[in-house]
C-alpha cells in the first residue's frame, strides 16, 4: 500500500533527514509576497541549531555565513516562494516521493541548503547561504536585489550556485532573455470600404513569417552547447467589427546565449524583424534580462562537476546565475529535482535527488575531496583537480 502523509501545522523543520526536511518546508505556504512565516522557521532553525553562523536577516530575506578566513568563498543562493497552487498545494509523501508546490522548485533545494548550514561548522571554503524571496515575479521585488541594495557585502564571493532544480547535474550559467513590441501601423476605414484603408493586423504576416523561419544559434561555450529562440508570444489588434485596424501589436520573446550582450542581442532581434518593417513601425524593447556566462573554470565549479558525476550542459533558462554574473561572480546551478516539473500540477521531488545534491556539496565542504570511479565524470574534459587546496 502506498503512504501518504500529510502534514499539519505543529510539524515542521526537522532536520537530521533532508527528505522529510523538504516535506516540511512545502507544507509551508510561501507563494510570491507571502514568504514571512518560512523565512521565520529557518532563521528560528538557524539559530537554534546553530552558532556557528552568522546570521543577517533582510526583510523576508536570510544571509547566514561562516566567517573562517578561507582561501574561496562559496554562495548558494535559493528563492523561498513559489507560483500559486494548481490543486497541489497539501505536501504529500508517497513511498519516496514527496508532492506539492514547489517541492523542485526549488523547496528541495531549500533543504539541502538549510541541512548543509547547519551540518557543515567547518568547511573547507567559506560559505554565504542565501535564502530570498520574490523570485518567481517580476525581478524588481526580487529579495537578492533588496540585499544588494542594503548591504551588498553579504553577496561577495568567488563563486555562486543556484540550487534551482537541475537533476542533480551541473547547468551552466543562463541565456538572457529578451522582450520587444513590434507595433505596425495601418490606417482605418469602413470594412465596407476596406480598400480606403490598410489593415495593421494583416501585415502581421510577414513578421510572423520571419519569426516563424528563424534558425537559432547553437553557440558552444565551455563545452555546453546553448540554444537561442525567437518566439512570438502575443498578438494584439483591432478597433471594432467593421472597422479596419489602424495599429497591431506582436510582442516576440528572445533567449539569447551568454556570448551576446543585450545590446548585440537587441541588434540580432532588429536584423530580423526591421527588413519586413515599414518607415512607420516601431520596435520597442519593454524588457530584458542579462545571460550569466557559464563560468566553468573556477576550480570550485569543476569540482561540483566532478562530484555529479555528470557532464554540465547550458542553462536554456533564466535564473539569478545571472544577478551573480552581473556583479562578477561566476554562478551556475545545481540541485535536486526535475525542472520539467516545476510550475506544474504534478510537481513532486524525489528523495534520491535530494540525499544525492546534499551528498555532493556535502563531499565538497567537508573536506575538498572530488570523488573518482562511478561518481566521477570522465565524459567533461574539464582541467578538474584532483583535491582543492587545503584551508
Amino acid at each position: 500500500m502506498t503512504e501518504i502523509h500529510a502534514f499539519s501545522d505543529d510539524r515542521y523543520l526537522f532536520t537530521g533527514d533532508t527528505f522529510l526536511l523538504a516535506a516540511d518546508l512545502v507544507a509551508v505556504p510561501s507563494v510570491s509576497f507571502n514568504e514571512a512565516r518560512i523565512t521565520d522557521l529557518i532563521e528560528e532553525s538557524l539559530f537554534d541549531n546553530g552558532g556557528h553562523l552568522d546570521v543577517f536577516r533582510i526583510g523576508d530575506n536570510l544571509v547566514a555565513r561562516t566567517d573562517l578566513g578561507r582561501q574561496w568563498r562559496l554562495i548558494l543562493a535559493g528563492h523561498t516562494d513559489t507560483v500559486p497552487p494548481s490543486s497541489n498545494a497539501q505536501a504529500r509523501i508517497e513511498g519516496d516521493v514527496l508532492w506539492g508546490v514547489g517541492s523542485a522548485d526549488m523547496k528541495g533545494g531549500l533543504a539541502v541548503m538549510l541541512e548543509l548550514a547547519l551540518n557543515s561548522r567547518l568547511p573547507i571554503v567559506d560559505v554565504t547561504y542565501v535564502f530570498y524571496a520574490r523570485e518567481e515575479v517580476d525581478s524588481v521585488h526580487s529579495g537578492l536585489r533588496e540585499v544588494a541594495e542594503a548591504r551588498p557585502d553579504l553577496l561577495a564571493g568567488d563563486v555562486a550556485l543556484l540550487l534551482e532544480p537541475t537533476g542533480g547535474i551541473v547547468e551552466a550559467g543562463c541565456q538572457g532573455t529578451m522582450r520587444v513590441e513590434v507595433t505596425l501601423a495601418g490606417e482605418r476605414a469602413h470594412t465596407a470600404r476596406g480598400w480606403m484603408g490598410l489593415n495593421a493586423i494583416h501585415r502581421l504576416g510577414p513578421v510572423l513569417a520571419a519569426v516563424e523561419g528563424y534558425e537559432p544559434r547553437r553557440p558552444v561555450i565551455s563545452g555546453c552547447e546553448f540554444r537561442e529562440g525567437l518566439q512570438c508570444v502575443r498578438a494584439a489588434g483591432g478597433v471594432a467589427g467593421n472597422v479596419v485596424p489602424d495599429e497591431a501589436v506582436l510582442t516576440i520573446n528572445h533567449r539569447f546565449a551568454p556570448d551576446r550582450t543585450p545590446e548585440q542581442a537587441e541588434a540580432h532581434v532588429r536584423s530580423v524583424i526591421e527588413p519586413v518593417m515599414d518607415s512607420g513601425d516601431r520596435l520597442e524593447v519593454v524588457d530584458a534580462a542579462p545571460p550569466a556566462d557559464p563560468g566553468l573554470d573556477h576550480p570550485l565549479l569543476k569540482a561540483v562537476v566532478r562530484n555529479s558525476g555528470s557532464p554540465p550542459r547550458a542553462k536554456l533558462g533564466w535564473t539569478d546565475a545571472a544577478f551573480f554574473a552581473q556583479r562578477g561572480v561566476p554562478a551556475s546551478n545545481f540541485g535536486p529535482g526535475d525542472p520539467l516539473l516545476a510550475h506544474t500540477s504534478h510537481e513532486q521531488v524525489h528523495r534520491d535527488s535530494l540525499h544525492k545534491a546534499y551528498r555532493v556539496l556535502e563531499d565538497l565542504l567537508i573536506d575538498g575531496t572530488l570523488p573518482q570511479g562511478s561518481r566521477g565524470c570522465p565524459e567533461w574534459d574539464g582541467d578538474i583537480p584532483e583535491r582543492l587546496p587545503d584551508p
